[in-house]
């Protein structure tokens, strides 16, 4: 493939437990393939505490960044100097680990002299589906991961309007904290997916928290909640107590997020007219169960449904590069006085097209 004006975006993504870098290649038709793409998950150093330890997490990024970037150049076969720019997740995310991928970005971008972007993380997760397909906007973006569960619309590059969102609760969150007090491994979200394979999903009839409201809002608390009451009554749980609890809970959550997708999606055909597709994103759309559960969604609402591969799902450093190469194609750039957030709502400043860009590229 020809690079003569071809865009190379090095990403840097260090928001959570991935410390990750990648280098993605876009055309000026806007299409996009990933040149590297390196991801070194922490899940051993946390695993001993249930959870993420942001001091833990921080120290292991700086520990492991530098050398992730240089295979992440190698496998690109790239010098520094060829690079278009250099983009990095300046949030939201664990503060400390969003000083060390920015700071990392800022001095690779002042040596070389190249372009700085520093991305929204979840800006990220909404345009991943235009680097593995042809995509035009608008499209819905249902973004479910540890700590986001929102329903999107997104209009164009750094134009969304956020449609729902979660009152309490992340949905990963949600699996996580139902696996640890179920004495099940972390992370728990694919461990409850797994063990919920042989389960009942019809024993336990846990509530389905915000069914039918005309809003596009979701509540998974008082889910929660009802899993922590029934296991407790069952003190100790047995295999086969474990199995249908999940089941349980996650028959309520694909009810309830299917109805709340349902109701995203009407607000947008309200608003802004029919989708292009129903786009999943985040490290929840790996779940075999809500991908199907998804599917059914899409096919009702005569939409097409796209989730990017798994590995785009969770974080890494490919969709902090396109997002980068996005941003770089319409001039969107940074000064090195960016600074890192640890909260940084998607729809932040948006404004609303007064039209859409009915091609893949927007220009």
């Amino acid at each position: 493939m020809a690079r003569d004006h071809s865009t190379l975006v090095l990403g840097i993504e260090t928001t959570c437990d991935e410390t990750a870098a990648a280098v993605v290649e876009r055309q000026p038709d806007g299409s996009g393939r990933i040149l590297s793409n390196v991801v070194r998950s922490q899940i051993d150093e946390h695993a001993p505490f249930g959870g993420v330890v942001p001091e833990i997490a921080a120290r292991a990024h700086a520990d492991l960044l530098d050398g992730i970037v240089a295979q992440a150049m190698r496998d690109a076969g790239l010098g520094f100097s060829q690079l278009s720019g250099v983009a990095a997740a300046a949030g939201p995310g664990l503060i400390g680990g969003v000083i060390v991928g920015l700071t990392t970005a800022k001095a690779i971008a002042m040596v070389h002299g190249t372009p700085l972007i520093a991305v929204n993380h979840l800006e990220a997760h909404a345009l991943t589906p235009r680097l593995t397909v042809a995509l035009a906007f608008p499209y819905c973006l249902f973004l479910a991961s540890g700590g986001h569960t929102q329903i999107v619309a997104v209009l164009g590059v750094g134009h969304y309007v956020r449609l729902g969102t979660t009152l309490d609760d992340a949905l990963g969150e949600a699996f996580d904290k139902v696996a640890k007090m179920l004495d099940l491994p972390y992370p728990g979200g694919p461990h409850v997916e797994r063990v919920a394979m042989g389960g009942d999903p019809a024993r336990f009839a846990f509530p389905r928290p915000m069914l039918g409201r005309p809003d596009a809002n979701f509540s998974f608390s008082g889910l929660k909640t009802a899993v922590r009451n029934e296991a407790n009554r069952l003190a100790p749980p047995d295999p086969r107590d474990i199995a249908d609890l999940c089941a349980s809970f996650q028959a309520a959550v694909l009810e309830t997020t299917a109805d709340r997708i349902r109701a995203g999606l009407k607000l947008f055909r309200d608003q802004f007219g029919p989708t292009r597709a129903l786009v999943a994103a985040g490290g929840v759309a790996a779940n075999l169960a809500i991908r199907n559960a998804l599917q059914d969604i899409a096919a009702r609402a005569q939409t097409t449904l796209i989730i990017p591969p798994p590995q785009l799902c969770t974080d890494n450093g490919a969709m902090i590069a396109w997002a980068g190469a996005e941003r770089l194609a319409l001039g969107m750039v940074d000064t090195m006085d960016a600074a890192p957030r640890a909260r940084w709502k998607l729809d932040e400043n948006t404004q609303t097209p007064t039209k859409f860009i009915n091609t893949r590229a927007q220009h």
